[in-house]
C-alpha cells in the first residue's frame, strides 16, 4: 500500500479508534463522558472515497499541485543518486521539487493562456524518445523502472508538457524580439580567430540567487548542495531542482565559453579546474554560483581526443574470494601474456587459452573513454595494449589498439552557428525575466 499526503496514517487512526470501541464493553453513560465511537453492527457504506482525489499542496491560479506530484517527482532525483540522500538532504529537495512544480504550472498556464495547445501525440513521441536516448529501453520497460522506483510515467510527461509548452511560448512571445546584427556575429567571429588555440571551457553551473539579508540562509544551503555532490550527488539533477539560471532545464550546462565570457568571479575559478573537478559556492554580487569542469579544449583547433579508436578489449573474470594480492599478480601475469599477441589479428590466439573474452568496437571516441585511460591510449602505438585495469569483483581488462582516425583540423566558426547560439544567450535572459513576471503575478495558495 501507497501512503500518500498523510491519508493512511488517517485511517490507519481511525481503523485502531474503531477496533477499540467495538472491542470494549462500555454503558451509554461511559461513551457519553468518554466521547467514544459508537459503530453499529449492521453497517451500510453510503459514499466511497474516491482513490485518485489528494489534497493539495498548492493550488497555483487554481490549478492544484498535489503531494503525490511532488513525491513522484522527487523520485526520479532520489533514483537519479543512487538512493544515497540522507533524509534532510530529502526534505530540502522535496521543497525545491514543488517549487519546480509551481514555476511548470505557471509556464503550463501562460502558454494555454496564448492558445498554445500541446498535442497529448507530440507528448508520447518525446517520450518514446526519452526512452530510447536516456534509458535504451522501449517505453513498457521505461514505465516499469519509473514505478519502481517510486515516480510515473504521468509525472515524466507532465514534465515534458512543461517543458514544450514554454519553448513554444518563447518561440512566439519572446524570440521574435531578439535581435542580433550581422556586425555582432562578425566581430564575435573575428574575436573567435583572434583567440584560435586559447583554452576554451565547457562548464555546468548551479546559480542560487540571494538578496543581501537572505544571503546567509542561501549559502548554508549552497554548501549542502557542494556536500552531496562531492559525495557522488548528480550534478546534473541538483542544477535541474535547484539553479535558477535559464539553464537548469538542461542540467546547468553552460556550453563551450572562454573565460572572458564569465564573471571575473567565475573565470578564476574555472581556471584552475580539471575536467571533473567542481568548486563552490562562489559569492556573485546577487548570489551563489557552484560550477563544474565538464571539458576542456583549445579554440578553434582540433582536439586529439576526437581521434576515433578502434579496439579490442580483452577480459578475465576473477574466481570469488580472490583478494586483492592475488587480483594484483593474475592482472600483472594476463596482461604480460597478452603483450605476446603481436596485434589485434593474433588476439583471439593468445586469448583462447587463457579463457578470455574478446570485444572489437571500431567507433571508439577517445573522449568518450575515462579520462585516465585517454591519454594512455592516445599514446598508444597500433597493435599494442593499454595498462591492465578493473577490479576485483569485475575481474581485469586490457585494450588494444587496432587503428586510430585523428580528427581533421577544426574549421572557422560558421556565421549562422554562431548567430544561432548569440539569440539564444539572449532569448533565455529575456526567458528568466519572463518567468519572474509570472511569479510576481501568481496567486498561490499552500497547506
Amino acid at each position: 500500500m501507497v501512503c500518500t499526503l498523510g491519508v493512511c496514517s488517517l485511517g490507519l487512526l481511525a481503523a485502531a479508534l474503531a477496533t477499540n470501541a467495538v472491542a470494549q464493553d462500555a454503558s451509554p453513560a461511559a461513551e457519553s463522558q468518554q466521547g467514544q465511537i459508537v459503530i453499529p453492527k449492521d453497517v451500510t457504506i453510503f459514499a466511497q472515497n474516491d482513490p485518485n482525489h489528494r489534497r493539495a499542496t498548492a493550488v497555483v491560479n487554481g490549478d492544484i499541485v498535489t503531494g503525490t506530484d511532488v513525491d513522484q517527482r522527487l523520485a526520479l532525483i532520489v533514483a537519479a543518486n543512487d538512493n544515497k540522500l540522507p533524509p534532510e538532504e530529502v526534505q530540502r529537495l522535496k521543497m525545491q521539487v514543488l517549487r519546480n512544480l509551481i514555476d511548470e504550472t505557471l509556464q503550463i498556464q501562460a502558454a494555454k493562456i496564448a492558445d498554445i495547445e500541446i498535442e497529448d501525440a507530440e507528448i508520447e513521441q518525446t517520450y518514446v524518445r526519452v526512452a530510447q536516448q536516456n534509458f535504451g529501453q522501449n517505453t513498457k520497460a521505461m514505465d516499469a523502472y519509473l514505478v519502481r522506483v517510486g515516480s510515473s510515467p504521468g509525472s515524466l510527461k507532465r514534465q515534458i508538457r512543461g517543458e514544450l509548452s514554454w519553448q513554444r511560448l518563447l518561440r512566439r512571445n519572446v524570440q521574435p524580439f531578439v535581435n542580433v546584427s550581422d556586425e555582432e556575429v562578425r566581430e564575435m567571429i573575428d574575436r573567435l580567430k583572434a583567440a584560435k588555440g586559447t583554452a576554451e571551457f565547457r562548464i555546468g553551473e548551479i546559480y542560487l540567487s540571494a538578496a543581501p539579508e537572505a544571503k546567509p540562509a542561501v549559502l548554508e544551503n549552497a554548501n549542502r548542495i557542494v556536500e552531496q555532490l562531492r559525495k557522488g550527488g548528480s550534478f546534473v539533477a541538483y542544477a535541474r531542482q535547484y539553479s535558477e539560471a535559464s539553464t537548469a532545464a538542461v542540467g546547468g550546462d553552460l556550453g563551450w565559453v572562454r573565460l572572458e565570457q564569465l564573471p571575473a568571479e567565475l573565470g578564476t575559478a574555472a581556471r584552475e579546474l580539471s575536467p571533473g573537478q567542481l568548486v563552490g559556492p562562489i559569492e556573485l554580487r546577487a548570489g551563489y554560483s557552484i560550477i563544474y569542469l565538464i571539458d576542456k579544449r583549445q579554440v578553434l583547433t582540433a582536439d586529439p581526443r576526437d581521434a576515433l579508436l578502434a579496439l579490442k578489449q580483452i577480459s578475465i573474470n576473477f574466481p570469488a574470494g580472490t583478494s586483492a594480492a592475488d587480483a594484483q599478480k593474475k592482472a600483472t601475469e594476463f596482461a604480460t601474456a597478452m603483450k605476446a599477441a603481436r596485434g589485434c589479428g593474433g588476439v583471439e590466439a593468445v586469448a583462447g587459452p587463457l579463457g578470455a573474452q574478446v570485444v572489437a568496437n571500431d567507433q571508439v571516441k577517445a573522449r568518450d573513454l575515462p579520462a585516465q585511460l585517454q591519454q594512455a591510449l592516445l599514446n598508444l602505438p597500433v597493435g599494442e595494449t593499454s595498462p591492465p585495469f578493473g577490479s576485483v569483483e569485475e575481474g581485469v581488462r586490457v585494450l588494444m589498439l587496432c587503428g586510430r582516425d585523428d580528427p581533421k583540423g577544426a574549421s572557422d566558426p560558421s556565421f549562422d552557428q554562431l548567430m544561432s547560439q548569440m539569440e539564444d544567450d539572449r532569448v533565455n535572459k529575456r526567458a528568466q525575466m519572463y518567468l519572474r513576471d509570472l511569479r510576481r503575478d501568481a496567486v498561490i495558495d499552500y497547506n
